[in-house]
């Protein structure tokens, strides 16, 4: 059934009330980004923040938890606690086989999800104390409240401010349209683009940015954009060939087929996993970073734009690439299945077929990665070639279009599979979004 496609999303009712479900849940997480958390002093904050007194490190942590960081909302650290006990959790399962056995049982899933949420409070609470320290060093909290009472206000308002925004990623998940978690960290940042380019604009007009550097960061912008989407849709094709077999009076199988190799499995996963490991002791060390001189010291070597920081900014993405690969592209599950289905790979032998897909994999995860990587460390050359400011080149860089374009084109293919459900076209010319082929 043809038509305009973006019609068609709102002419089906379920797919309409997914979205705008959706839309509802983003708009709350917006509003809850500018609620500060009790016992600030918002003119003392706003003086603190415009003096630069609150530090590089702070643009890094603002990004990460879409502007209400700086804010000291409720929503201030976002859902990077969630996502560095999901990482916890799922290097404990590969280290622990009774661990892993567990998550394996009948309801193994939900202990794993119930012990991930009691992390994520633990994590939550160890954050928060670094918050309150760095709240006293800015001196932006009420003199007339006590610190006790405030630290007890602060742990509290924030580690449960956390949780809800876990919650509503689940029902985004669940009842809306897309991942819910990356949906929200989508969401925060597209709410900071319009801010981030009127600073540009500011920056321009008061002759602070040459205007042929901001020409050619945005060109950047638009062919790094090109290049995602790029790598996004690659994949690889390995043909599957299906036995005929009779079961009763049918005859199943002898098919064709093939397993799709993403040149990126993995999607924008690693990126969102290492910059959360990275920003976590990135916010104990902005908070307790007044303390002894090795921790000022280290808070320096970990500073965003700093050669330590995106040394290892490399090092985990590549990790978490292969990692989340072998995860959920398990080359010993899938030979299996194939065998079991009476499956073979043409040219390769069946106890062999582990071995080979292993091979392939990882010949197309190392480019991947290395892809991302690089992807991800445009913010810092951009910072240090055209000296544009922290916040301007972490919105306009790899990491953030990583992030919306990986999002983006999960959150599409969704979309598209609900109007194909409902016989309709999808969202492009040809009804669907098209991998390439390699």
């Amino acid at each position: 059934m043809a038509g305009n496609p973006l019609v068609d999303v709102f002419r089906i009712r379920e797919l309409r009330q997914r979205i705008l479900y959706t839309i509802a849940w983003l708009i709350i997480f917006r509003i809850g980004t500018y609620i500060p958390i009790p016992g600030i002093n918002a003119s003392a904050l706003k003086t603190a923040l415009s003096s630069g007194t609150s530090g590089g490190i702070t643009d890094y942590l603002d990004f990460f938890s879409g502007g209400a960081f700086k804010n000291f909302s409720l929503f201030m650290l976002g859902v990077m606690p969630y996502i560095s006990t999901q990482i916890i959790m799922q290097l404990l399962l590969v280290v622990f086989p009774s661990l892993k056995k567990l998550a394996e049982e009948d309801g193994g899933r939900r202990k794993i999800a119930f012990y991930t949420r009691i992390g994520t409070v633990v994590v939550c609470i160890v954050q928060s104390l670094a918050m309150v320290s760095y709240a006293k060093s800015m001196d932006v909290i009420l003199p007339e409240i006590s610190p006790t009472l405030y630290t007890f206000l602060a742990i509290f308002t924030v580690t449960t401010g956390s949780l809800f925004l876990v919650w509503i990623g689940e029902q985004i998940t669940k009842r809306g349209i897309g991942n819910g978690i990356s949906i929200i960290i989508f969401a925060g940042i597209v709410a900071r683009l319009p801010h981030g380019l009127l600073e540009l604009w500011r920056a321009i007009t008061n002759d602070e940015i040459n205007p042929v550097f901001a020409v050619i960061v945005i060109l950047m912008f638009v062919l790094v954009v090109a290049m995602v989407v790029y790598e996004q849709q690659g994949q690889r094709k390995i043909p599957v060939q299906y036995a005929k077999r009779v079961v009763g009076r049918r005859m199943y199988g002898g098919q064709n087929t093939y397993i799709p190799f993403k040149i990126n499995p993995s999607g924008v996963i690693p990126v969102i996993f290492a910059s959360s490991l990275l920003t976590f002791p990135l916010q104990l060390l902005q908070g307790f970073g007044s303390g002894a001189k090795w921790v000022r010291d280290l808070s320096f070597a970990l500073r965003p734009e700093g050669l330590l920081h995106n040394i290892l900014y490399v090092v985990l993405i590549v990790f978490f690439a292969y990692f989340y690969t072998q995860v959920t592209l398990n080359p010993q599950e899938i030979s299996k299945n194939i065998r079991e289905n009476g499956g073979s790979i043409p040219g390769i032998r069946s106890e062999r077929m582990e071995e080979y897909l292993t091979r392939i994999l990882n010949r197309i995860v190392l480019p991947g990665a290395l892809y991302l990587a690089l992807i991800a460390l445009i913010p810092t050359l951009v910072q240090q070639m055209f000296k544009f400011p922290a916040e301007l080149s972490y919105l306009l860089g790899g990491t953030s279009l990583l992030i919306l374009v990986g999002v983006d084109l999960d959150t599409m293919s969704q979309i598209e599979a609900q109007l194909k459900m409902h016989h309709h076209d999808g969202l492009t010319k040809k009804g669907h979004i098209k991998a390439r082929n390699l």
